[in-house]
């Protein structure tokens, strides 16, 4: 299906063609811009709402500043695709977040307009504030412009960067996109006065009559613009007593103002270009503007998948027989299960309580589940705080995210040896989102933390069973549930709960020449491999280790003491994980093997499907198949002269 852009959005190559436009000119531009992205991505998939709601924001952006000599940052980057549009990829965007085709985020190695390479939430005020130092210092007079969500707004690094940028004495502007929305709707005191502020008609038409006022005065010396200002926050906090957070930082606090409307938009950016020193703009959006589906449930659209743009139908395949469940429902339905049989069980989220699936738990206790919003290290520290006290907590957090909280989860869980339970959602390579989401790091990163107890899954009935060890009373540790974004392979998952022994794996099928240890999902390629290589005539033993710390060193001796040719299966990165592991215990025991480690390489691994990412990386099932016919190089060949 060709997409074709409209006539004005089709001669905008760059921010210099947007430049040559009319003022009157830039609603058709938005118009155009919000209809070829919903056109996009309709039927290529991706990031949604979120752009839709930034289209007159980028485009005033583009249009007033001199990108790429002025740095815009945006945070996060989900709404970033008007500007990769308006930037030169225009022609591209269908090969958005698509295997060898352009990010789904700003990448600085892909074009000179993404001044900040972002995925993760609420780095924008820090990086643009860096960036306006170094143009203060190099003597240029280059703006430095962040876009960051009321969402990325609750997070600490947020803070301590206008903390620093209202001292710093740099030209810096913080745009405050406010749409009450990360991917679910936010939460928390700071959601309540932006929200405050936002609403409050009597302060804002207060604030902008006074200004007319003012303007008409006299400034000299009975009236300075020092008097003016002081007056000014008299008023806003007479009217609205929350008012003056940004301003107590010092940062000028502008706004807030209809971020729809290109006009005032435009007009208002031009002003703020030649007002030095840190300021804050107070954009108001609505995530999914122009779409009507996507402005009334935003969640759901913040990234559909493919759908029709008529009717609204997200597609969804269509099986003949069940399917196997998703990881994250699977973890949110049995911890609504366990929480019914333990009173202490609490479930935690940073702001992803869609994504985990502990959305079901809020539902039915909403007591006994939280979402505290993006803020990764005190979700953790939370959660240690309330494990003193006795509490069992289920701490839901994406591998990627987890990266975040480490030194809370070193300080306040290790240290303390406190048996929060960590379920890192999406571990393994996730995807389409690439590099700044794949949970490629946690084994390693976990692994070397004295007090850890790190597991993961084969599938459903392992994962449940893995959520009620932890709970029992018998662990005392924190415990690691390490799972895969997506599909499982048991339609029938619900199973009995049963209890595990913490450190012990399985072997799921003897055989010679070659063992295959895998870790978590992967052993289900692992089997795939082994039914390919059966009919070859090989016969490889297939060990679950289910846990990567602590080991199963009595099963371990098994392998070693049986198999000199072993083949170790992770998705994680091969440096520092699981296999990596086994190399340690064959060198403390002084066993002599010849080991494959296959997993995540050292190296960063694009975005694409998770199935293409798998096999480019080499730990997907015809990647084991290989490893271990060349292991066994010798009795192939003999096998294909018998054959």
């Amino acid at each position: 299906m060709e997409i074709t852009p409209g006539p004005l959005l089709k001669i905008i190559n760059s921010p210099a063609d947007l430049k040559k436009l009319g003022r009157e000119q830039l609603p058709q531009v938005c118009d155009e811009l919000r209809q070829y992205i919903i056109d996009v991505v309709s039927v290529h998939g991706g990031h949604f709402a979120a752009s839709l709601g930034v289209v007159e924001l980028t485009v005033a952006l583009h249009y007033i500043y001199n990108t790429p000599y002025d740095q815009l940052v945006w945070d996060v980057g989900h709404q970033a695709y008007g500007h990769k549009i308006l930037t030169g990829r225009r022609d591209e965007f269908p090969s958005n977040r698509k295997y060898h085709g352009i990010s789904g985020f700003p990448n600085r190695a892909e074009s000179e307009y993404d001044t900040f390479g972002v995925g993760h939430s609420s780095t924008s005020i820090s990086a643009a504030l860096g960036m306006a130092i170094a143009a203060k210092y190099q003597g240029e007079n280059r703006k430095a412009v962040a876009v960051i969500g009321d969402g990325a707004l609750t997070a600490g690094l947020a803070f301590e960067g206008m903390n620093h940028a209202g001292v710093a004495d740099s030209d810096i502007l913080i745009i405050l996109n406010d749409n009450c929305m990360s991917i679910d709707p936010n939460v928390g005191a700071l959601k309540e006065y932006l929200t405050d502020i936002s609403i409050s008609q009597t302060y804002n038409k207060f604030k902008d009559d006074i200004w007319k006022a003012l303007g008409k005065l006299p400034v000299g010396k009975n009236f300075s613009r020092e008097m003016a200002s002081k007056l000014e926050h008299s008023i806003k906090g007479f009217i609205n007593k929350s008012s003056n957070l940004f301003e107590a930082l010092k940062l000028r606090y502008f706004g807030p103002i209809d971020g729809h409307n290109i006009t005032k938009l435009t007009d208002t950016l031009q002003d703020l270009k030649n007002i030095p020193g840190p300021k804050l703009l107070h954009v108001v959006t609505v995530k999914g503007k122009g779409y009507a589906l996507a402005e009334k449930d935003q969640t759901r659209w913040h990234a559909p998948g493919l759908f029709d743009k008529i009717t609204g139908e997200i597609y969804k395949k269509q099986y003949e027989t069940p399917q196997p469940p998703k990881y994250q429902d699977v973890f949110g339905k049995t911890i609504i299960e366990l929480a019914e049989k333990n009173s202490k069980i609490f479930g935690i989220t940073p702001a992803m309580p869609s994504g985990s699936s502990l959305k079901f738990m809020m539902d039915k206790m909403p007591d006994r589940a939280i979402d505290v919003g993006i803020c990764e290290q005190h979700a953790v520290t939370l959660s240690a705080g309330m494990a003193t006290q006795g509490l069992t907590v289920f701490c839901n957090i994406y591998s990627s995210f987890m990266q975040r909280a480490y030194d809370q989860v070193i300080h306040d869980v290790a240290i303390q040896n406190l048996p929060v339970i960590f379920c890192l959602d999406r571990a393994g390579l996730v995807g389409e989102d690439g590099p700044t989401h794949h949970g490629a790091y946690d084994i390693a990163y976990m692994r070397c933390i004295p007090n850890m107890v790190i597991s993961a899954p084969m599938n459903e009935k392992e994962l449940r069973n893995l959520m009620y060890t932890a709970q029992l009373p018998t662990n005392t540790h924190p415990f690691v549930i390490r799972y895969p974004r997506g599909e499982g392979v048991m339609p029938e998952w619900q199973t009995p709960f049963e209890a595990l022994e913490i450190g012990k794996g399985r072997k799921i099928k003897d055989g010679e020449d070659v063992a295959i240890l895998s870790l978590g999902h992967p052993g289900n390629f692992a089997t795939a491999a082994i039914r390919e290589l059966k009919t070859e005539g090989l016969n490889p033993a297939h060990y679950d280790m289910r846990f990567v710390k602590p080991l199963d060193e009595a099963l371990l001796h098994e392998v070693f003491g049986k198999f000199n040719k072993i083949v170790t299966v992770e998705d994680g990165t091969v440096t520092g994980g699981f296999g990596s592991a086994i190399l340690e215990f064959m060198a403390q025991h002084n066993y002599k093997a010849d080991v494959v480690i296959l997993g995540i390489p050292d190296r960063l691994v694009e975005h694409g499907t998770p199935k293409e990412l798998q096999h480019e990386s080499g730990y997907d099932a015809p990647a084991i198949a290989a490893a271990v016919r060349n292991m066994i190089k010798d009795k192939v060949q003999v096998s294909h002269l018998l054959g």
